[in-house]
This record gives structure tokens, sequence and C-alpha cells, in this order.
């Protein structure tokens, strides 16, 4: 398979594509809004299944609006390879976060059926209806749905941000309604996601392609601490109960303690409130957020014990009182590794300098990765800049990721090595 042959076609086919997708929800400042159900949203759902129509895919969607072009196999197996990412952006997002990942595997699987036929294994590229949480406050209800993470009973009792659920947004696009199949799959071989990096590292280390050993796991916690108001002038420091001076020593020490791990291990702290907010009042109660990841939970939970003995120490050394509320536990997940290693080997052989990585962030690929044999592969993002209208990568560097995404699926699809992703669990 040529595929350096094609790469400056796969580019301009690329670009073209993902600057016409970027329309659909573009923003007056160059960045693309495309939430779950909106108008936009649908509107891009519906031009890509025409346009994988006129490809030659036979297109459906399911009930909960995930779209999906197959290419029928000629072989016996009822098992399908899926690919691709979600179609939901952020609020003011970029235009290459999901959706190069959707743009790769249409471009991929059209170019490799144009030039071997049909596939002994049916390939799906799809199009995930949401990934983000922008809209609703929940994640992954795509992928979530077709590996059984979520039931669509869930979407009576979720509502946004004006109170609209999610139930009545999905029936007002079209879906939700038994009109199309219930999403929940039985027939998935394994998942592929490219994906764009959404970090600098690739770019610090000079990578154009990289596939993904783990997802980080995510802890998250929201720290209120309760002290005493009082008057700004009048109340001695060495009588004081600041919660916000609390929660600064707090912060810098989540700070220190991260930078000394030196394992990969990030903490952060995003949100801050102090009460009553004002400049003359000593804060009485102070609120604030902590996300803590790391590819092993064993780290996340010591860093986890660690931070909590500090914080209670220094609540008690600043007379404040102290409630940490977890609500977030998700855990690392280990993508598949004969997947892992099979692309190590097409990087190799294909002469591409390569280094496999550890997502920082949250993917599909994550909710997939613990239901069936499942690959990440990144392009670098440039700058690290993602959800933001800033977000980019070079044209060359996404036609990297297809050309590479070819190589995986021709492995997978058309010559022998398709059996192994499925025994490799």
């Amino acid at each position: 398979m040529m595929i350096d042959q094609t790469s400056v076609l796969i580019r301009d086919e690329l670009r073209d594509s993902i600057e016409w997708l970027s329309h659909y929800g573009k923003t007056p400042s160059g960045g693309v809004r495309r939430l779950l159900y909106d108008s936009a949203w649908r509107r891009a759902q519906h031009a890509l299944a025409e346009k994988w129509k006129h490809m030659g895919f036979s297109v459906r969607f399911d009930d909960v609006g995930n779209l999906f072009g197959r290419v029928q196999g000629r072989g016996t197996d009822k098992q399908v390879i899926l690919t691709g990412s979600h179609i939901d952006t952020v609020i003011d997002g970029g235009k290459y976060d999901g959706a190069y990942g959707i743009l790769a595997s249409m471009v991929a699987v059209s170019r490799l059926l144009r030039k071997y036929g049909n596939p002994e294994r049916s390939i799906e590229v799809v199009s995930l209806c949401e990934e983000e949480g922008s809209r609703f406050p929940l994640s992954f209800w795509g992928s979530g749905n077709l590996t059984g993470k979520y039931q669509p009973d869930l979407a009576g009792h979720i509502v946004d941000s004006e109170g609209i659920s999610l139930l009545k947004a999905m029936q007002d696009a079209g879906f939700g309604s038994g009109k199309y199949s219930q999403p929940e799959r039985r027939d998935i071989a394994c998942f592929l996601e490219t994906h764009i990096e959404q970090g600098m590292t690739m770019e610090i280390r000079h990578q154009v392609w990289a596939p993904v050993s783990y997802i980080v796991g995510q802890r998250r916690f929201t720290i209120t601490l309760t002290g005493v108001s009082n008057h700004a002038g009048t109340t001695p420091m060495d009588s004081r109960r600041d919660t916000l001076a609390a929660a600064a020593r707090m912060i810098a020490g989540v700070s220190r303690d991260a930078a000394e791990m030196t394992n990969g291990l990030v903490a952060t702290v995003g949100r801050i409130e102090a009460e009553p907010n004002t400049v003359n009042v000593i804060p009485g109660r102070c609120r604030f957020s902590l996300d803590i990841r790391h590819h092993q939970q064993s780290v996340i939970d010591q860093f986890s014990r660690k931070l909590t003995r500090f914080f209670k120490k220094t609540a008690e050394q600043c007379h404040v009182n102290i409630q940490m509320d977890q609500w977030m536990d998700v855990s690392p997940v280990r993508l598949d590794p004969h997947l892992l290693a099979l692309n190590m080997k097409l990087a190799e052989e294909a002469g591409l300098p390569c280094k496999q990585m550890v997502s920082g962030a949250g993917h599909d690929a994550q909710i997939f990765g613990t239901y069936c044999p499942t690959a990440l592969m990144f392009v670098p993002s440039h700058r690290g800049i993602s959800h933001a209208p800033e977000e980019f990568t070079r044209p060359e560097d996404l036609a990297t990721g297809v050309g590479m995404l070819m190589k995986l699926l021709y492995q997978l699809a058309w010559t022998s090595e398709k059996r192994e992703a499925s025994d490799s669990q």
C-alpha cells in the first residue's frame, strides 16, 4: 500500500472537509459551537449522512443520534471495526477536536475502498453524537449508549441550563422516539479513534503521530472551607478564621506537591469562590475545585490521601472547618496492547519516528477501552491549544494521521491481521 504517493491528495481532501464541517456552528470568533441536538449539530450530522451516501457508504442513525457509515465486508464475520470520533464541540471550540477523527476515518475508509474494493471484515465510520458535556451535565452520551454505560431512559432526568431535558432535546432533533434502532451494540470487534493531542508534548518532541497506551484516570473534589466573616480593618491577624488565606495555602501545596512527583501526575485548582467576596470583609466561606489525573490508579490514590492529610492539617492551623466532597472518580484505562504493538510496528515499517504516549484528556476511546479492543492515535496540536478557536494542526500532520489509520485499517480489515484484534482480550 503506497500511502506516500497520495499524501498530497489526502491533505487537500482533509483540509477541505474540515473547513466544510466547521461551517456548521461557526462562531464570530472563528471557532465552532455545535452542542448536542442543537440546530448546528443537526445540520452537521445530516450533512455528513448525505456526504457518506454519495461516497457509497450504507448510512444509518441510531435512536440517540449516533451516525454510522458502513462498508460491508466480504467475509462471514459479523463483527464490525468501528472508527471515528465525536461531532459535538465545546461552546466556542476549535474545528479539529472530534471532527478530525470523523473525517480522518471517512477519508481513510473511502480511499481504501476505492483502491482495494470491499474489505473482508465490515467497517463502520461513526460520528458519535456527544462527548464533551458542553450542554448537559454528562459526557460520552454517544459512546456510553453504544457500550451500555448509559441507558436511554436516563435522558428524562437530565436538564440543561435552560431547563430543557435531554429527552426533549433529543426528540426535538428527531431521535429518542423509537424511530431508529436502539444504540447498544454487541457486534463491535474494535474501536479506532484518531485525534489531535490537545497538548504540546508531541510538538516539543517533534513527533507527527503517536499511539496512546493509557488514558489517565481522573478524580475531582469540591473543597468547602467555613470560617468567620469579619471586618478587615479591626480583626487582628492572629484572631482571624480566614477561609481564603487557608485556601491559598492549600492551593500552593497542591502545585508544589504535584510538581515534585515527576511521574506525570497533574493536579489543578481551576475554580475558586469566596464569600462574601468584597474588599473589606474577611472571607468566612471559600470553595474551590481540585482535579487530579494520572494513568495509574495507585498513584492517584496515594496523592489523594497525601493531600487530604495536608488539607485537614492546614484547616486546623487556620482555625477553619473543611469539607471535601469527591464527585468524580474515573479509573485509568489501558488501551489494547496488541493494537498498540501493531501501531508501533506499522510506524517502524513506514520509517516514522514514534513514541507511545499517555493521554491526559478524556476521549471516547476510554469508554470503548473497557468494552472492546481499542486504539487511540494522536497527531500534534500547535502550541498545545485546544477547546479554542485558535486550535490548529498542520495539514501535513493531519494527513500523516490519515495515512497511519489507513495502514491500521488495511491490516485489520483487508488482511489476516484482522482476527488478532478480537482475539487479544
